[in-house]
């Protein structure tokens, strides 16, 4: 056997030509390379009756104890003259205190404040921990008698929405959500019309903080507490002027929360769920 083994393989040496010996190559084809995913769409509800913007208040009981702390940054159009004097509308303390506990969250900016503010606007923009949603771009109530601020008018409503997003884009945020709150929470059926063409869902709560001008930590504090239940939408500010105490609270709410088994999600995917 072992020269018969030994022949055969001289004559293969000898004649790699030949077909008999040599086995036939077979051509090399590059691994198929993967198909990009294009980024998924974040979801919405559907249109209300008549085809009015949806309105969202909370996610499911039933799905898990989840709860978004929602924050919303404001500014109106005609406060420039303030934030130049020195009034602080942003929070960098709270933002700093949320990326400490690793708590997702949802911000609803106003267009002015992300041109107040356009690098912490396209920071928090671009920080998978938090996602950004529209507040409107002056802050004007979409109804009269709205807690005192000015109205914006019916055929003014959708433009106002979407220079909000153009302010986001200018600033460097590159992924705005498709999600809307009425400045004071104010609205109704004309507003939730107006709104229809923009494909917004209107994003409201089940929690007030009751953080805004409030001096008082651990009175709001327990209001969260009370008032969390799973699947809530929280409602705070993230404006050092008009809501100091809002740091406070989330450093002490977060962990009690936690205890409880609670887990902080954005609003996207309480809508998603």
């Amino acid at each position: 056997m072992i020269p018969l083994v030994r022949r055969v393989t001289a004559a293969c040496v000898l004649g790699a030509a030949l077909t008999a010996c040599a086995a036939t190559p077979q051509p090399v084809r590059p691994a198929p390379s993967a198909t990009p995913t294009a980024p998924s769409a974040p979801p919405t509800l559907a249109p209300g009756p008549g085809g009015l913007t949806p309105v969202f208040k909370n996610g499911s009981r039933t799905h898990g104890r989840t709860v978004a702390l929602t924050f919303d940054a404001d500014m109106t159009a005609d406060q420039g003259a303030r934030a130049a004097a020195g009034e602080h509308f942003d929070n960098p303390g709270l933002i700093a205190a949320l990326r400490a506990l690793k708590v997702p969250a949802t911000v609803f900016m106003t267009g002015r404040w992300a041109e107040q503010y356009p690098e912490q606007a396209r920071s928090l923009g671009r920080d998978p921990l938090f996602e950004v949603a529209n507040h409107s771009y002056s802050h004007y109530a979409f109804t009269d008698d709205c807690y005192g601020l000015p109205t914006v008018s019916g055929d003014r409503m959708r433009a106002d929405v979407e220079r909000a997003y153009a302010a986001f884009r200018r600033a460097g945020v590159p992924d705005a959500r498709p999600y809307f709150r009425f400045p004071g929470g104010c609205y109704d059926r004309r507003a939730l019309k107006a709104l229809t063409p923009v494909g917004v869902t209107a994003v409201q709560w089940d929690v007030v903080s009751g953080d805004a001008f409030a001096t008082d930590a651990e009175a709001v504090t327990r209001q969260v507490l009370e008032g969390v239940r799973p699947g809530s939408v929280v409602v705070m500010h993230c404006t050092r002027s008009a809501a100091p105490t809002t740091e406070r609270v989330v450093r002490t709410v977060v962990p009690q929360l936690r205890e409880r088994g609670f887990r902080f999600v954005k609003v996207s995917e309480l809508i998603g769920s």
